[in-house]
């Protein structure tokens, strides 16, 4: 099924790293959170996957600009109706979880990949097309917020998808919030997180699951991109 593609709840790493994958991170986070459009995210993110390329082809075990790629792939994926990227997207996030369990970004992605697709399709559909999971999805990302609690990217992800998994664990999702507030943002992605989740906050104060989850959509990647 072509059209059963996920929108990717992630859209960067967190740490400092060569200029290269900050380049591809940095245009990650202009194409998911900066666009409006779907003609411009695109450019973003093939540009994003040329400099993720060529941070590869000078240290091919950067690990950092590996994962830059694969959020690449699983983006022009998404953008372009292609389950083939993304399910590449996904098979890339566990090989570099494997490689390194301790790498709370990718942890991240892993997470946010298999949350997504419930999102967008549901439980059962998610699964059938694309093998996604919310058992594997919520274990990569409790172990991102183990691994990255202090940065303030892990959790707000965390707070904007489980909210739209279940609206009615209205404080799980405001305590998530409320972590990420004063959580550590040192880098553009968790600025911009922090950012996201501050406006969800108050929505989740009120206790209003629905709409809370209805703004949390809004404030995702590519959330505001027509075609």
């Amino acid at each position: 099924m072509r059209n059963a593609v996920p929108v990717l709840g992630i859209c960067a790493a967190l740490v400092c790293s060569p200029v290269h994958a900050d380049t591809s991170r940095d245009m990650l986070v202009s194409a998911a959170f900066g666009t409006r459009d779907k003609a411009t995210a695109l450019t973003r993110v093939r540009q994003s996957m040329a400099a993720a390329d060529a941070a590869l082809a000078k240290n091919p075990g950067d690990e950092n600009a590996r994962l830059q790629r694969a959020l690449a792939i699983g983006y022009r994926g998404k953008l372009v109706r292609s389950r083939a990227d993304v399910l590449a997207a996904r098979r890339e996030f566990e090989a570099i979880v494997a490689a390194n369990p301790r790498n709370s970004e990718a942890q991240m992605a892993l997470g946010a990949w298999h949350l997504a697709a419930i999102i967008e399709f549901g439980p059962l559909m998610a699964r059938t097309v694309l093998g996604a999971r919310a058992a594997a999805g919520n274990q990569a990302l409790d172990r991102a917020l183990a691994l990255g609690r202090d940065r303030a990217g892990i959790p707000a992800l965390a707070s904007l998808q489980r909210i739209q998994i279940n609206p009615s664990d209205v404080l799980a999702a405001r305590r998530l919030a409320e972590v990420a507030i004063k959580a550590d943002a040192s880098t553009s992605f968790d600025r911009l997180m922090q950012k996201q989740v501050a406006i969800l906050l108050p929505i989740l104060r009120e206790g209003n699951g629905k709409a809370a989850a209805a703004a949390a959509k809004l404030l995702m990647p590519f959330g505001r991109v027509t075609n």
